[in-house]
């Protein structure tokens, strides 16, 4: 467990430096479209949760009208 915490987050300098990486491996003028086509699949993913968490949603929904009408219907009996 200890192991983990020997990693740690990178900070100020070995972001700069795979910053640089970055730009000396895919150049300034890819870069633009790297971050283009990331932005993209980040919207999607959003997209896709939203649609997910929705149809939860709408399915727990159905689940709880059911039932409080199997129950009214107990009731009644």
């Amino acid at each position: 467990m200890s192991h983990i915490f020997l990693i740690g987050i990178p900070g100020g300098w070995e972001i700069f430096i795979i910053l640089m990486v970055v730009l000396l491996l895919f150049g300034g003028r890819k870069i633009p479209e790297l971050m283009k086509g990331i932005g993209q699949g980040i919207r999607e993913f959003n997209k896709a949760r939203a649609t997910v968490e929705s149809e939860l949603k709408e399915g727990m929904k159905e689940d709880r009208e059911k039932e409080r009408i199997e129950n009214k219907e107990k009731l009644e009996k």
